[in-house]
């Protein structure tokens, strides 16, 4: 009789999730967490009034251009000060840290996921990343997956709506297909399957671990991109299939997914697609991988709950309406995933709500670097000593070992892993927060400073600033240090606080600083 409930659970043909909603909030909760406190530590700096990019300029440029709160849906419509912005950032932080403790509420998912909206719409180029994207749309189906009634993660009031469920398998599917198509049809080097030769080495920032993945044998290298493929152009098809499949499905994603994490910072792409992975499993298949002393108990406390199950009487009619709402705007992301000019990483809806995405549909064959420097000296710049600005997680210096950073995310950082995909000579004018950048370093503006792991001259300006390219390469055997580098020449020569040509250049992006 002690084993009736483990039977009545494992063998129903139609199990629950109540085990599957609580690891999707679980993790949702943690990454939210991840993603504020990031705001936290670099939003001063990134977007503050005496930053790089700040929002209250963006939004007087938006109104300019005759857009407002509808074009860009935001709470700092009303009030972009600092204050406000990190208060509201802190709030995030806490709402998430207690979906991590445990609270599984639908208005706590709502609020959070209003306030990382405003965030993102306001971020411009440091915010656009398909995982900002890929948070808001899992964070909007957490909050019908979440309870409404009941505080308690296992509560009869909110029995776990398996359409929502289905909901996350179609947007795991599209991330994990859209990022293989994209693939495919991108680069050349995914479908001769040597794109891993280079991209442990190029990606943007690596992992201590990169290196040693670099040098694996061609085969097994060749070998790692079939199993890109398998993971993200076949597996995904399973998690419309019967549990069996569905499960194995799961388990193939989350080890690809491991395997990223293991090999590259990706911020906390991989990790917010573990998250919804978990979509792929159902209770019995969750209970299975429990250690066999705790498994009957929480079997016998699953089937009460089911037996007690008492979901709200228009719950019903709010998941239709929900289904019918992501069914439309799920239209134009298909039609573009299979269009042969496929974007990657894109919204069709203001609200972010159903998106497409994708990640290195082109592999750099060698790695450029911008490595920023000042100069203190009143020589001309010909005869000055340059000293190298360094941020956490950009090699610089040949004896840095890569970072480990993951889901961490240094903005900054990866941000100026784009600029050497512009031409030099518009390597600038392709990228305006960069002449934005540089007025700020000129006049060491704290905040800004902040964002680097070293920055030489934190007592006073610098006279001189300049950015140079150079080439960069994993040490061999035998040599000195992680990395080995060349130059490559100049992105910017070395310019004063009033060069003309970098106050015109401010003044011609809108970007004229305020004075220190």
């Amino acid at each position: 009789m002690e084993e009736e409930p483990e039977e009545l659970v494992l063998r129903d043909p139609s199990p629950g999730h109540w085990l599957t909603r609580w690891l999707i909030l679980r993790s949702l909760g943690v990454l939210y967490v991840v993603a504020f406190a990031i705001l936290l530590a670099q939003q001063p700096g990134l977007l503050g009034p005496r930053g790089i990019l700040p929002v209250g300029r963006y939004l007087a440029l938006l109104q300019e251009n005759g857009q407002g709160f509808w074009d860009h849906p935001s709470l700092f419509w009303w009030s972009h000060d600092l204050r406000v912005m990190q208060g509201l950032a802190g709030v995030g932080l806490l709402l998430g840290l207690a979906v991590t403790l445990g609270i599984e509420s639908g208005p706590v998912m709502l609020v959070l996921w209003l306030l990382y909206l405003s965030f993102v719409h306001v971020g411009q180029v440091f915010f656009g990343f398909g995982w900002e994207i890929l948070l808001l749309e899992a964070g909007f189906l957490a909050v019908f997956l979440a309870s409404w009634r009941s505080l308690r993660p296992l509560s009869p009031r909110h029995p776990p709506p398996a359409l929502v469920i289905w909901l996350y398998r179609w947007l795991t599917f599209r991330v994990m297909f859209g990022a293989g198509l994209i693939k495919i049809r991108g680069d050349a080097c995914w479908r001769d399957l040597t794109c891993l030769a280079t991209h442990f080495e190029t990606q943007p920032n690596p992992h201590p671990l990169s290196p040693l993945f670099h040098r694996l044998p061609a085969g097994v290298l060749e070998g790692g991109v079939l199993f890109n493929h398998v993971a993200e152009l076949l597996v995904p098809f399973a998690l419309f299939l019967p549990r069996p499949w569905r499960s194995a499905a799961g388990v193939v994603i989350i080890a690809f997914q491991l395997s990223l994490v293991a090999s590259g910072n990706l911020a906390f792409l991989n990790w917010l697609t573990i998250a919804i992975a978990w979509c792929a499993f159902d209770d019995e298949a969750l209970l299975w991988a429990l250690p066999s002393r705790f498994r009957a108990r929480l079997a016998e406390r699953l089937a009460e709950l089911r037996r007690t199950a008492a979901p709200h009487p228009a719950r019903r009619y709010l998941l239709v309406a929900l289904a019918l709402v992501i069914g439309a705007l799920s239209l134009n992301p298909l039609v573009n995933m299979l269009s042969p000019r496929q974007a990657m990483n894109r919204s069709f809806d203001r609200l972010h709500l159903v998106n497409t995405y994708g990640a290195f549909g082109s592999v750099s064959r060698e790695r450029l670097e911008v490595v920023i420097a000042g100069s203190l000296d009143r020589l001309p710049p010909s005869e000055a000593t340059f000293e190298e600005y360094e941020l956490p997680c950009k090699p610089t210096r040949l004896d840095r070992r890569p970072c480990l950073v993951t889901p961490y995310h240094y903005r900054l950082d990866w941000q100026l892993w784009f600029v050497p995909f512009s031409p030099r000579p518009q390597a600038m004018a392709q990228n305006p927060w960069l002449v934005s950048l540089v007025r700020r370093l000129l006049d060491a503006e704290p905040a800004v400073l902040a964002l680097f792991e070293r920055a030489p001259f934190l007592d006073r300006p610098p006279r001189y600033l300049r950015i140079d390219l150079y080439r960069y390469r994993f040490s061999r055997p035998g040599e000195t240090g992680w990395w080995q580098r060349e130059w490559v020449g100049p992105v910017l020569a070395p310019v004063t606080r009033d060069d003309p040509a970098l106050v015109a250049a401010l003044e011609r992006l809108a970007f004229v600083p305020d004075p220190p």
